[in-house]
């Protein structure tokens, strides 16, 4: 889970640099309590007083980041050079070197794991292939994201072929100074294209393949439905939906062009005004929301948490224009009260039954791996069946399909893990143990009508020592500054 409140870590050792809790012994220093009491220890005044210092000092961050960012590279590479290694050693058939590499790297920087294999590739890419572009990273003078750039610009071409381009744009040499996100790709593209203009135009053909339809929340129950076309596909259909739209405008309708093309897209695709068909919404709330008119928020699956009114809005709609009314169907699902865990199910098979599978559903709502939050895909058993493990909700897990193979790969373990003896840790809880001994938690999300006990949170203890330590760092600049002051 990637940010929401189901994914959790041990604390992360001190000095160590882990921001994700590995299981080492702590050692000395803590570079984001410097950070944070760096931030918090400057003067007030500072800001009226001297603001090129503090444009000098931003520019500075700034160049460290990228500095910092070039480090990540160097160590991502040597760090998957040496898993295959070692994988290498343990008789692992060549085909399946690499695997659960990326998913590490994902987990260290508290990315997705899809995110962690790109940023693997990225980091092998300036390494290995272009180190005018690495050398503008270290020194500043490209930033991650433009590297990025150039590097997904360069991806088509041959090795040899992206270091001939990396040498001819030269970014450590200060040719891409001030240029822009479209500066850099259009600089990439015409020096790709010059290299091998026939794997240029073969990836223009292979990127109809990857067409697609993605679905992403967004602010106020709203949401993004994207699709990636073909560029002649998605102009017809916007082409489409705008002469449809002008036709009933001009005919009188008072909605916005924009309100008229996007209602559009939904009914032709559903074939229904408004969209709702005879489709599953998982929209979970509790009675107390339903039939109460309790403020309790509800959670619609695949999207997130919902506004207690429009949840019950959504629930006891009917479209007045349609021949067959809206089929509402109520599941119960039973939870602990006070925790919000649900009431296990266990089955005596191998293969998890459908309605335990809606259990598990209900409960992790998307990819239980921490930081991805990918649409649940596989319904696994924790322990696996051939060791002893139950067909239960508590030795279930919904994964994605990447991370579902991840964890079979060898290094890998997941096991569950009783949380704490208080009321807002006794949701279902597994621990993720790589192949380096790192550990990660993952807590399944708080259901509607759970209680949570903030105030004896582990996070309520870390802000304390954060704002502890950020104390004693302004102590310690005042001092310096009045110091700096009598020598004056």
């Amino acid at each position: 889970m990637d940010g929401n409140g189901g994914s959790e870590a041990v604390p992360a050792a001190a000095g160590c640099g882990c921001a994700g809790s590995c299981g080492r012994e702590p050692g000395t220093g803590n570079a984001a309590l410097a950070l944070r009491g760096d931030v918090a220890a400057l003067p007030g005044d500072v800001a009226e007083q001297d603001g090129a210092r503090l444009i000098d000092e931003i520019r500075a961050l700034e160049v460290e980041k990228s500095a910092l960012s070039a480090r990540q590279a160097r160590l991502t590479v040597a760090f998957e050079q040496l898993q295959r290694r070692q994988q290498c050693h343990l008789g692992i058939p060549a085909d399946r070197l690499g695997a659960g590499i990326g998913a590490q790297i994902a987990l260290a920087r508290g990315e997705s794991p899809a995110k962690g294999n790109r940023l693997l590739g990225l980091a092998k890419a300036l390494v290995t292939e272009m180190p005018h572009t690495l050398a503008a990273v270290e020194t500043g003078q490209l930033n991650e994201w433009r590297a990025t750039l150039l590097v997904r610009e360069t991806a088509s071409l041959s090795a040899a072929d992206r270091s001939s381009v990396d040498e001819e744009l030269a970014p450590d040499t200060g040719t891409l100074t001030g240029a822009g996100d479209r500066a850099v790709v259009a600089a990439a593209r015409a020096a790709a294209y010059r290299r091998d203009p026939r794997s240029v135009t073969q990836r223009a053909a292979h990127a109809a393949t990857e067409r697609h339809v993605s679905l992403r929340p967004a602010p106020d129950t709203m949401c993004y439905l994207t699709a990636l076309l073909p560029v002649s596909a998605g102009v017809a259909v916007y082409a489409a939906l705008s002469r449809h739209a002008d036709t009933l405008r001009s005919g009188g309708d008072e909605r916005a062009r924009g309100q008229i093309m996007a209602d559009d897209l939904v009914e032709w695709t559903t074939g229904t005004p408004g969209g709702i068909t005879g489709i599953e919404i998982q929209l979970i709330m509790t009675d107390r929301t339903l039939f109460q008119g309790d403020s309790e928020p509800a959670r619609l699956t695949g999207y997130g948490v919902v506004p207690a009114g429009w949840a019950r809005t959504m629930a006891r709609a009917v479209e007045p224009a349609s021949s067959e009314e809206l089929s509402v169907w109520v599941r119960r699902l039973y939870t602990a009260p006070g925790t919000g865990e649900l009431v296990a199910m266990d089955s005596r098979a191998r293969l998890f039954p459908a309605p335990l599978k809606r259990f598990i559903q209900a409960r992790d709502d998307t990819c239980r791996t921490p930081y991805c939050d990918a649409p649940i895909r596989h319904h696994d058993h924790i322990v696996p069946w051939h060791n002893g493990g139950t067909t239960s909700l508590e030795n279930a897990a919904g994964l994605c399909e990447a991370c579902n193979h991840t964890k079979e790969a060898p290094g890998w373990s997941v096991k569950p893990r009783p949380g704490p003896a208080r009321a807002d840790r006794l949701r279902h809880t597994i621990e993720l143990r790589t192949p380096t001994g790192h550990t990660y938690h993952s807590t399944a999300p708080p259901l509607p009508g759970t209680q949570l006990d903030v105030s004896s949170t582990e996070a309520c203890r870390h802000r304390r020592e954060l704002r502890r330590y950020a104390k004693v760092r302004m102590r310690g600049r005042g001092l310096l500054a009045a110091e700096g002051t009598r020598t004056a």
